[in-house]
């Protein structure tokens, strides 16, 4: 499926997360902010640029994007949460009806963006395997602070076989618009998580003998700021569902 015909599929109601979906395209986490917490997230996704890689920023009040000009941010992404004082307020599919002039909206990258590369290697991706979201983690690993926002890092986990580890590294730290390489394989209790099988977001996913969980940095990291900080309205994506670009992949790969 394209990535206009996956938005308009997205558009048209269905809500499921998008792994796997327009393979070669980029993926983006979406976080609107009132003006006046711009600069603070500005300056959060520059002071902690691997779970933030910034790939455009609006100008406040616009849904469009050059990463995708016939697209619409308030309609095209599967499920979206509305945010007010920190607190989750809702998840709808839609959040025309909550747009307010003023929010200025950042597009941060996605790891799905570089499952396809993964799998170009060989990497099996659990997750879409078993037809699971990604499953997410929130750290004891503390991001520099931004202006009023502040918080842990939040990590993706897939299960890679041991032997193809570093080539899961090579794969992904060829897209640093996308997270880059992991941030940590194995015993994931050096990064504060407790249970696999309890993720604070998205689903757990089951490891095959051989597996090692991999962690990558996430998207999701600058929700937990918002929520820490208690801000007074945004809109995100939901985790897991993200904004599928008309943006190639191999446009984003460095050396």
């Amino acid at each position: 499926m394209s990535p206009a015909a996956a938005r308009a599929h997205f558009r048209g109601g269905a809500a499921r997360p998008t792994a796997g979906w327009a393979p070669g395209h980029i993926q983006a986490n979406l976080v609107a902010v009132p003006a006046g917490w711009a600069p603070d997230l500005a300056q959060f996704c520059r002071s902690n640029p691997q779970p933030c890689p910034v790939l455009d920023v609006t100008a406040p009040g616009a849904w469009r994007t050059p990463l995708a000009p016939d697209a619409d941010l308030r309609t095209d992404l599967p499920r979206y949460r509305i945010w007010q004082d920190g607190t989750l307020a809702g998840e709808p599919a839609d959040v025309t009806a909550h747009w307010r002039e003023d929010l200025v909206t950042f597009l941060i990258g996605c790891s799905f963006t570089f499952e396809n590369a993964l799998a170009d290697a060989g990497i099996p991706l659990r997750h879409v395997e078993q037809g699971r979201n990604v499953p997410m983690y929130v750290t004891n690993r503390a991001c520099r602070p931004g202006g009023r926002l502040n918080g842990p890092l939040v990590v993706s986990m897939r299960p890679v076989p041991a032997r193809l580890v570093a080539g899961a590294w090579r794969a992904s730290a060829a897209l640093p618009a996308a997270h880059g390489g992991p941030v940590h394989v194995g015993d994931a209790a050096r990064l504060g998580i407790g249970h696999l099988d309890r993720p604070d977001f998205g689903e757990a996913v089951a490891l095959e003998p051989g597996d090692v969980p991999v962690f990558w940095a996430c998207g999701v990291t600058p929700q937990a700021a918002l929520m820490r900080a208690r801000i007074p309205f945004a809109i995100t994506h939901a985790p897991g569902y993200m904004f599928i670009t008309d943006a190639r992949d191999k446009e984003y790969r460095v050396a």
